[in-house]
């Protein structure tokens, strides 16, 4: 596997290598010892897949304290864009994004350390997006902040008319408003 750093500290992009032949193609999509030797020790608890389709936006999500969650994700069919926010507040890079096409071609993976906001928008005509998370889902400790704020300058490449929300999301912080990590 080719491991990116990407500019934001602690976040990777995983390229795994891809054996194609006639009868289709082999990757192995996990591999610990590898992982822990390039981007760090991980207890991965459980993995978590959903099915979406064109315009879906999920996020941007966090588990707030102690019940902060890394995630390793990535797209099994479909396309779309994946955004990370840094909410560390001590970080250099903090109110900053990474994003990232990931994409049933490019079988890329994307990794979230801890004390980051999540998000991701459907471009195909439907997504299944897998993702190993590394503490439980904690509801009391559940946040999103607000897709669209100015602050953080995402630049989501459909029209907003063209967005699919979640209740949840519509009504997310914006970014000042947030909780953050130290």
């Amino acid at each position: 596997m080719n491991y990116i750093q990407t500019e934001i500290d602690g976040v990777w992009i995983i390229e795994p290598k891809v054996f194609n032949d006639s009868r289709g193609y082999f990757m192995e999509a996990f591999k610990l010892e590898e992982f822990e030797a390039n981007v760090g020790k991980v207890n991965f608890l459980q993995d978590n897949e959903s099915k979406s389709s064109f315009g879906v936006l999920r996020g941007l999500h966090y588990q707030k304290g102690a019940n902060s969650q890394a995630k390793l994700v990535r797209v099994i069919k479909g396309e779309v864009l994946d955004v990370a926010v840094d909410m560390r507040k001590s970080s250099p890079t903090f109110g900053k994004h990474v994003s990232v096409l990931l994409n049933e071609e490019n079988k890329r993976q994307f990794f979230i350390p801890r004390g980051f906001a999540h998000g991701f928008l459907v471009l195909s005509d439907e997504a299944i997006f897998t993702y190993k998370v590394d503490n439980k889902y904690a509801p009391e400790s559940e946040a999103s902040i607000l897709y669209c704020d100015k602050a953080l300058g995402i630049d989501w490449p459909i029209a907003e008319q063209q967005l699919v929300l979640s209740d949840k999301d519509k009504q997310a912080l914006p970014f000042e408003s947030a909780e953050y990590f130290k």
